[in-house]
């Protein structure tokens, strides 16, 4: 009997070697989670310090947009101004000339000019450049400029069918970033009083007069169906020619001034444009321009606004 009760494991000692492999076990674990509660710890104090050097960076970057953004703006109200200095003032000589130009854009491609070539000759033009923004401007400007400086070699600046030729072969799209531009010109001659014009792909202009019964008629000058300037090369442009009479109105315009959408459907017409235009009075280019934009019911018309009214 007492050799049996030898072979016996006390059960207070087995308890006891349970409970402690129990809690060996529970601090094993214990300790990793502690470990694991470390790494978390840096790991989100690693993400807060990288969170604030990102808006650091943001903030940073943020301010550098806005000064970027506040130096092209005043560079885009520069250029703009630019623009609009080399534009010819109004006119009170014969004839006289008034005009208005409403980009779309900050820089838009629009661009007119007039001046006496000699004593008996008097030229106008106006250009529209495809596109708008700084591109367009820019060939624009260019445009505008050999025009007034008559800096076209061999060019005849009397005869308007010539001078499309030059300008044409001048300024192919090929070498301006593609670009292309439409151009009505027109040459009066005082002693004649007799107006010739030629058009690159350009709207009509409207003449306006008063009929021996007191009311206005009017009639297109030119047609839209020609040739773009820069497109193809050596193309030859048609010329026309018309006599003036004392108290025409001449309107000069872009295709700005009609291509807009109606609320009747569609789109207006230069001869819905005319048909309004010719019982204006005062400054017909500004009286047009706020007619258009109760008509379209926008503030800002979708392309460049441009007309010149000279009356002769």
């Amino acid at each position: 009997m007492a050799d049996e009760r030898k072979g016996e494991t006390p059960e207070p000692v087995e308890a006891e070697g349970t409970a402690l492999a129990q809690r060996q076990e529970l601090e094993a674990e214990l300790a990793h989670l502690r470990a694991e509660f470390a790494d978390l710890q840096l790991l989100y104090e690693a993400t807060i310090e990288h969170g604030e050097a990102v808006e650091d960076q943001l903030a940073e970057s943020n301010i550098l947009l806005k000064q970027v953004q506040t130096r092209l703006e005043a560079e885009l109200r520069d250029a703009s101004r630019y623009v609009m200095s080399i534009l010819p003032d109004t006119r009170q000589a014969d004839p006289t000339a008034e005009w208005l130009l409403v980009p779309s854009t900050e820089l838009g491609g629009d661009s007119l000019g007039y001046h006496d070539i000699d004593e008996d000759h008097f030229a106008f033009y106006l250009i529209d450049v495809c596109g708008h923004g700084v591109g367009a401007a820019l060939l624009s400007v260019s445009i505008i400029n050999v025009l007034r400086a008559n800096a076209l070699p061999h060019t005849n600046f009397t005869d308007p069918s010539d001078v499309l030729f030059h300008l044409n072969n001048a300024f192919p799209m090929e070498r301006q970033n593609n670009m292309f531009f439409t151009i009505w010109y027109g040459v009066y001659q005082r002693s004649t009083r007799r107006l010739s014009y030629a058009s690159g792909g350009h709207p009509a202009a409207i003449r306006i007069r008063r009929s021996i019964d007191g009311t206005n008629t009017y009639d297109l000058l030119g047609t839209s169906e020609g040739m773009v300037i820069g497109g193809i090369q050596n193309m030859e442009f048609e010329q026309s020619s018309t006599i003036l009479e004392s108290g025409d109105r001449l309107l000069v315009l872009s295709d700005g001034t009609f291509e807009i959408d109606i609320p009747a459907g569609g789109v207006l017409s230069i001869e819905q444009l005319a048909e309004h235009a010719k019982n204006t009075n005062g400054n017909t280019a500004s009286v047009i321009y706020e007619w258009l934009k109760n008509l379209s019911g926008v503030s800002t018309l979708p392309d460049d606004y441009t007309m010149v009214e000279l009356t002769f």
